[in-house]
C-alpha cells in the first residue's frame, strides 16, 4: 500500500473501517488545514484536481469506486487520503461525509466529479441507461450535497463545485444523456447557491471543454466508428476547431476548481466557468 494513503471500502459490501492514526495531531491542525473531498478521483480531471488542490495546501481526499485505482492514484499524488465508495447505495454519501469529518474535523471543499455515461443519441439511450447516468449525474451529487452543505453553512465556510460540461451550453447530438442531465445538475447548482450564501458558503460549477482524458478518446472513437473515419483524423479536426488548438490538459481544469474552492473566490457564486480555449460559441 502506497505511503500516505487511507483506503476505506463504503457501500453495500463492506461496512466502513475507520483508523484511528488517520486523525489530526491537534485541533490547530484541524482549524489551519482546509479538507477536500474529490470525487473521481483516481484519474483525469478528478486526479489532476486533487493535485491541484494538494498544491494548494489542501488535505485531500479522494473517493471513487476502484481502490486499486485509488492507491495507485494516490501513490503518484503524495500525501493524500482515499475513500472507497459506492454511490449507487443511497447510504454511501452521508457515510463519506461522515468519514472525512471524522479525520479532518471538517469538510471544506466538495468536488462533485464523474465520468459521462455512454455516448448516444436523444433517441438511441434506452430507459436503463437514462436511470444509470441519472444515478450518476444528477441524484448521486445531490446526495453528496445534501450531506455536506449544512455542516458547511454552520462552519461558515464551504466550497462545492460541480464539474459538469460546455455541452449543456453548447448541446451534442451524441451527448444526449450528457446534455440533458448535466444541464439538470447546473440548475440544480444554482438553486443550491442560493441557500447557504449568506453562511459563507459557495456553490458553483466548472464546464470543461475538450479535454485530453480517456473520455475525450472514447468519444471521438465512437464518432469516428460511426463515420467510417480514422480516429487520428478526427482527433485532429476537432482539435482544430478548438481556437486554442489543442484540447486543455487536466491539470488547467484542475486550477479553475481549485480557483473556485479558495477563499479569494468567496464572492463568486451560483454561476459556471468555462474552461474550453474558447471554442463555446454563445457568449
Amino acid at each position: 500500500m502506497a505511503p500516505g494513503v487511507i483506503p476505506v471500502r463504503i457501500g453495500p459490501s463492506r461496512p466502513p473501517h475507520r483508523l484511528d492514526a488517520a486523525l489530526p495531531v491537534s485541533q490547530e491542525e484541524i482549524i489551519s488545514t482546509r479538507t477536500a473531498l474529490v470525487g473521481g478521483g483516481a484519474s483525469g480531471i478528478g486526479y489532476a484536481t486533487a493535485g491541484q488542490l494538494l498544491q494548494a495546501g489542501h488535505q485531500v481526499v479522494i473517493a471513487g469506486r476502484h481502490l486499486d485505482r485509488l492507491e495507485a492514484a494516490a501513490a503518484r499524488l503524495g500525501q493524500v487520503h482515499c475513500l472507497v465508495g459506492d454511490m449507487s447505495d443511497p447510504k454511501s454519501a452521508e457515510t463519506l461525509v461522515q468519514e472525512v469529518e471524522l479525520r479532518h474535523g471538517a469538510l471544506d471543499v466538495l468536488v462533485l466529479n464523474a465520468g459521462g455515461p455512454p455516448p448516444g443519441g436523444i433517441l438511441q439511450v434506452d430507459d436503463d441507461q437514462w436511470q444509470a447516468a441519472f444515478d450518476l449525474l444528477l441524484r448521486s451529487p445531490l446526495r453528496m450535497a445534501r450531506a455536506a452543505l449544512p455542516g458547511m453553512a454552520a462552519r461558515g465556510f464551504g466550497r462545492v463545485v460541480f464539474v459538469t460540461s460546455t455541452a449543456v451550453r453548447q448541446p451534442q447530438p451524441d451527448l444526449a444523456a450528457s446534455v440533458v442531465l448535466r444541464s439538470a445538475v447546473t440548475a440544480a447548482a444554482k438553486l443550491l447557491s442560493r441557500e447557504f450564501a449568506a453562511d459563507g458558503v459557495t456553490v458553483n460549477c466548472v464546464a470543461p471543454g475538450a479535454t485530453a482524458t480517456e473520455r475525450r478518446t472514447l468519444i471521438l472513437r465512437n464518432r469516428a466508428a460511426g463515420a467510417g473515419a480514422r480516429y487520428e483524423d478526427l482527433e485532429a479536426a476537432d482539435a482544430a476547431s478548438i481556437p486554442a488548438g489543442r484540447p486543455g490538459r487536466p491539470e488547467e481544469i484542475g486550477a479553475a476548481i481549485a480557483f473556485l474552492a479558495s477563499p479569494a473566490a468567496g464572492y463568486i457564486n451560483g454561476t459556471v466557468l468555462t474552461v474550453d480555449g474558447g471554442r463555446t460559441e454563445t457568449i
